[in-house]
Order: structure tokens, then sequence, then C-alpha cells
């Protein structure tokens, strides 16, 4: 298998799973996707087992039913694959998400996850301005 090849069922893989997340709240997929040993990485330093994760995932969907989710960019290298989206809840608030996956084989192994309030987003632009 090449790497354009293993790079394209990665995507597929990805967004397969994320958007059958998203339109019936059924983590199977996703769940069959993770690596035994899979590690989700967030901004604070804090990381969670596959269990942890799609425990959080799970208790979240109530709370997330109508999102509406836009896939703005989904690129992959080697054995990476990077999904940009913009979700906005109901009457809600917009963020930005990034989700960095790592591979191992066909299986996610990591993934690390940034999320942006988009309402906060200028004034992260020069955060180093104390």
């Amino acid at each position: 298998m090449t790497t354009q090849s293993t790079s394209t069922d990665a995507v597929r893989a990805v967004t397969t799973a994320f958007a059958g997340l998203v339109a019936t709240g059924d983590t199977g997929p996703l769940e069959q996707l993770l690596a035994p040993d899979f590690r989700q990485h967030r901004p604070d330093a804090t990381s969670s087992t596959k269990e942890q994760w799609l425990d959080a995932v799970g208790g979240s969907l109530e709370r997330i039913d109508g999102m509406e989710v836009e896939v703005k960019h989904v690129l992959a290298a080697d054995d990476h694959v990077v999904m940009h989206t913009r979700r906005r809840l109901p009457g809600g608030p917009e963020i930005t998400v990034v989700d960095i996956c790592r591979f191992e084989g066909a299986m996610i192994a990591e993934v690390w996850e940034i999320i942006e309030p988009a309402a906060e987003a200028a004034a992260h632009l020069s955060w180093w301005d104390a």
C-alpha cells in the first residue's frame, strides 16, 4: 500500500466515523477505529485513555444534540490526518476545532484536540501582549 492510498484510507475512516457520530450519536464506528492503547491529548496537557474519551464523548451527546458541523479542511500526510471544523449549537456559540489524528496501521493511536470559541479568536491573535 502506498502512502497516498494509506492517507486516503485514513481520511475516509476519520471523516466517516466523525460524520456518523454527529449524525446518529453512535460512538461504535469511532470506537472500532481507535487502537486499544489510544490516547487523546488536550491543550492543558491532560490525556485520556480510549475508555475515558469514549465515555466523555458519549456523555456529551445529549448536550450537543442538533450541533451543526462544517468541515473546512481535511489534510493527510504519512500517518497523520488533520481535520479543521467549525461547530455551532442551535442558538449557541460557534467553536473552531482542530483534531490531529496519528495512525498506527489502520487505527488511530493518538488524537490532539484544540478547541477555540470563535468569538475569542481575535483576542488570541495577540496572546503575547499580556
